[in-house]
């Protein structure tokens, strides 16, 4: 809990949130959008109107990509929103992409907020309006409460599948998640995994397809697993979306990738899927070329070189090239080997003379004591170099 009261809220079912969101909007007569009080959006209700300034580029945004920018989120903020307990005005503000003025009902529950109607709504309202719309929007608290804990529980027995030392343990834990998923857990799952920290988890009702997040330990800090639902075993695309909506959501850095597991009919499945989808995250890290997000299916030899223990000493022939000394050779080495061998198509990818590659080549030669034109040290040189990486 922040100081100004609230949470991070990871929801779950949120049946009939619509709806309240729907009798807001008739009770002022204006379209009304609930977002949480990370700003991402839940619900938007019904627009329908001929005037082109019932939208602005704000509520455009928030529809469209399920976000706002920081700079609107400050401009809001600055009003008190997540103190407030009953309707706060804000006006416009241009320069922020704020054409209109906006009426916010704070949605709180057990005096935590949980997030915020919107209207774009400048009229003036009787004091029963406001007060019959705020008995709306708590019934809207009274619902994203109950869903957040449904998500957190949900977030917490998958974070005890995954983490599970014992076949008794992954057992009762796979018990556990088939009740909080209900329906859901007979349908084919597929984990992502970010390798990053974040402070706060999106909910899960903000990622298409999510069923649940949470942390989960990692060297050196954690990782969060996100468990999505597939229509097809055999179709991925959900869970890519869903692993570039939490990049974005999660406002991951430059740099921060995410893997994707395998398709999984079966919830006994999932640790060895987030298996699959840190070793995807971790060979994105290592190799750029397959991110941002990866999936096992795609990794070719970095699905055995991710079984390695990540602490493993490079070869002892192999690690005389891995000093910061020899650097170059060591890159010169690699794309010789990513380009089979042939030494025209690697003088051209190093933009280096044909000449220049093969002095190079004796130089790697002679620091490991490998023979380049033996097929079984090249594979060897070729994986060290690859699992250095790593």
């Amino acid at each position: 809990m922040g100081d100004n009261g609230a949470v991070g809220v990871e929801y779950g079912d949120l049946g009939g949130v619509q709806d309240l969101v729907d009798e807001v909007s008739a009770l002022l007569g204006a379209p009304a959008t609930l977002e949480d009080r990370d700003f991402r959006l839940i619900a938007f209700g019904v627009h329908d109107s001929d005037d082109d300034g019932a939208m602005d580029p704000v509520r455009t945004r928030s529809i469209l990509t399920r976000q706002s920018t920081a700079e609107v989120r400050a401009w809001f903020e600055r009003f008190g929103i997540a103190r407030a307990t009953a309707p706060v005005r804000i006006p416009a503000a241009p320069s922020t992409g704020v054409v209109r003025g906006r009426l916010c009902l704070p949605v709180r529950h057990g005096g935590v907020v949980y997030g915020y109607v919107w209207l774009l709504d400048e009229a003036d309202h009787s004091p029963a309006q406001l007060e019959a719309a705020m008995t709306v929007a708590a019934r809207i608290g009274d619902r994203l409460a109950a869903a957040s804990l449904a998500g957190a529980e949900t977030g917490r027995t998958l974070r005890a599948l995954l983490t599970a030392t014992s076949a008794a343990a992954r057992d009762t834990a796979e018990d556990a998640l088939r009740t909080t998923l209900g329906a859901d857990a007979d349908e084919p799952h597929a984990l992502v995994c970010v390798r990053h920290q974040a402070d706060d988890l999106p909910g899960v009702r903000t990622i298409p397809a999510a069923a649940a997040i949470c942390r989960v330990p990692d060297r050196p800090r954690e990782s969060v697993a996100l468990l999505v639902r597939l229509r097809s075993p055999h179709l991925l695309a959900a869970a890519r979306t869903a692993a570039a909506r939490l990049l974005d959501a999660m406002a991951a850095p430059e740099g921060v990738v995410a893997g994707v597991s395998a398709s999984r009919e079966t919830l006994g499945g999932l640790p060895a899927a987030w298996r699959e989808a840190a070793a995807a995250a971790r060979a994105a890290q290592a190799q750029p070329l397959l991110g941002p997000i990866a999936k096992w299916s795609g990794l070719g030899p970095y699905r055995l070189l991710t079984a390695l223990p990540p602490d493993i000493a490079p070869d002892p022939a192999v690690a005389p090239l891995l000093t910061p000394a020899h650097r170059e050779l060591a890159h010169t080495a690699e794309v010789f080997l990513d380009h089979a061998g042939q030494a025209g198509r690697t003088a051209t990818a190093l933009a280096i003379h044909r000449q220049t590659l093969y002095y190079r080549l004796s130089r790697i030669e002679q620091l490991t004591g490998l023979d380049l034109s033996d097929g079984e040290s090249r594979l060897l040189l070729h994986m060290a170099l690859k699992a250095a990486r790593l």
